[in-house]
């Protein structure tokens, strides 16, 4: 199946979402019908996606724990994460492909998945909006912030 501009890994997600809705793998139709009904296909994404994010935000904040006595605790619900370390912590808020976050500091932010598994940062400010990051280096980012 060719990718029409999608990385191989969001190919996979949108492989997978696809055939939770019971349409046919492997074929150039799945794609067509991904890009024509995204929203569609992102009622299994979103999830997926989600689900991603908790084990990103797991690993990396156990690889910056390597060497401290404290160690992270991620907390993965339908549509909450919260991660802890110490005094320290991330509340991410999920309503489908949109995630609200919030740290101990008092700071927040709104961000959004896309249907190529990588999330809008800055939503709604004016200067950045619609910046898209890989899911990996902001779970990787968080982490870093959390656990020095």
């Amino acid at each position: 199946m060719k990718g029409r501009g999608f990385s191989r890994a969001a190919m996979v997600r949108i492989e997978r979402a696809l055939a939770l809705e019971g349409m046919p793998m492997g074929t150039t139709n799945s794609i067509e019908a991904t890009q024509a009904h995204p929203t569609h296909s992102g009622d299994n994404l979103w999830p997926e996606l989600w689900v991603s994010l908790a084990s990103l935000l797991r690993s990396y904040t156990a690889a910056h724990g390597l060497n401290r006595k404290e160690q992270a605790t991620v907390e993965l619900g339908e549509d909450q994460i919260i991660v802890r370390a110490g005094d320290r912590w991330l509340k991410l808020d999920r309503h489908q492909a949109e995630i609200i976050w919030a740290r101990e500091d008092g700071s927040k932010g709104l961000m959004r998945f896309t249907i190529e598994g990588r999330l809008e940062t800055h939503v709604g400010i004016e200067d950045h909006d619609h910046k898209e990051e890989e899911m990996d280096m902001q779970a990787e980012a968080w982490a870093r912030e959390m656990m020095q």
